[in-house]
């Protein structure tokens, strides 16, 4: 079993698309869900971060099955939680 990573992002977002290049020359793959686009995704963001929409919010189900929620997190971290 493999590691799953959502993005949860918008259109405008400087940091969102620099993790979102950072993850591509890595070669991790995820999936961006766009919380402008999908309200049951911006409550989950908004539950992650204290009533706010703040992006990028990342979710890693590791393969061992350990979930992290993270708010701007760093290719390091990401990768991290992917390997916990």
């Amino acid at each position: 079993m493999s590691g799953t990573v959502t993005m949860y992002s918008t259109t405008w977002c400087g940091y969102c698309r620099r993790l979102k290049s950072q993850l591509d020359r890595e070669g991790i793959a995820y999936t961006e869900i766009n919380i402008e686009q999908d309200p049951a995704s911006a409550k989950f963001v908004e539950e992650a971060n204290g009533g706010n929409q703040t992006v990028p919010t990342v979710l890693v189900v590791a393969p061992s099955g350990k979930t992290s929620t993270m708010t701007n997190p760093s290719l390091a971290q990401v990768s991290q939680a992917l390997n916990a």
